[in-house]
């Protein structure tokens, strides 16, 4: 249990018809329970003015936790937001999946009025930090690099603590942390970590080869990837978000960085139990 918010920031998905009701609850709650309620500009852009909600500063001073309302890609921009700021991030699935989400929407009015009381557990997430060219980016769930949509097959080599374990032509490269092996990594037949595991993973897509296999590198140890292409740059996503390329030739590091977001869970809330209820209720 933590203690109870103050004030929280509420972040929605993209399409506001999917939570405008539940954002509105969230605030008649919140105002019973004396908590502030702030949106973010581009939130508030979505919904237009919502009464007795105020616009959140920038960078999200005060805040104390933040809530969000949607699926995995709307709450890993709330913990990217927050990382290394000490807030917790709680999540209503409003998305597909949902796997980082603690509570489901049909637990809406339990489930906020436990997140203002501060009852739930917080769970420390670590990240991938990546070295690029405009400066580091951080990384809850994966850094992928992949071929451009109109290029040549990927060519990439990859190295760890500097020895180099292979080189291999393939679609790209995914580097996922433990939260983030049952994304991308996951689709790649690569192996799921457990929340706690200490390490991260990196797997193929689409290799050519019979030979490449998913590798778990140690917390400790930076790993480095080189585009071996003499001309054919390679995108770089965060998260699902391209942040940039790797240009021919160039060579990224990346590395492991322990507590870097903090995820709110209900008490009890296991990380098996969420696998076993969203992988084996979608395989039905």
């Amino acid at each position: 249990m933590t203690d109870s918010p103050h004030s929280i920031t509420v972040f929605t998905h993209t399409r506001p018809a999917d939570t405008e009701g539940a954002l509105r609850r969230v605030v008649e709650l919140a105002g019973e329970a004396g908590v502030e309620v702030r949106l973010p500009a581009a939130e508030t852009d979505k919904f237009g003015a919502v009464q007795g909600v105020a616009e959140a500063p920038q960078p999200y001073a005060g805040t104390d936790l933040a809530l969000v309302l949607g699926g995995d890609g709307t709450i890993l921009t709330a913990l990217r937001e927050f990382a290394g700021t000490g807030v917790p991030v709680f999540a209503l699935n409003y998305g597909a999946i949902g796997f980082l989400a603690t509570i489901e929407p049909w637990e809406l009015e339990d489930g906020v009025r436990r997140a203002l009381r501060g009852e739930f557990d917080v769970m420390e997430l670590p990240g991938l930090v990546a070295a690029t060219a405009e400066g580091e980016r951080v990384a809850i769930n994966d850094v992928s690099l992949h071929r451009r949509q109109d290029g040549r097959v990927a060519e990439l080599a990859y190295s760890v603590e500097g020895e180099q374990l292979g080189e291999v032509r393939c679609d790209g490269l995914v580097v996922a942390t433990p939260a983030g092996s049952t994304g991308y990594n996951l689709a790649n037949g690569g192996p799921v970590l457990a929340w706690g595991v200490e390490g991260y993973v990196v797997s193929f897509i689409a290799p050519h080869t019979l030979t490449a296999r998913a590798l778990v590198v140690a917390p400790g140890d930076a790993l480095e990837v080189t585009n071996r292409s003499r001309s054919e740059e390679v995108d770089v996503s965060t998260d699902a978000r391209q942040i940039g390329t790797l240009a021919p030739e160039a060579t990224m590091k990346i590395q492991f960085k322990q507590r870097q977001s903090l995820l709110a869970q209900a008490h009890g809330a296991t990380f098996y139990h969420r696998l076993r209820d969203k992988f084996g209720r979608l395989a039905y």
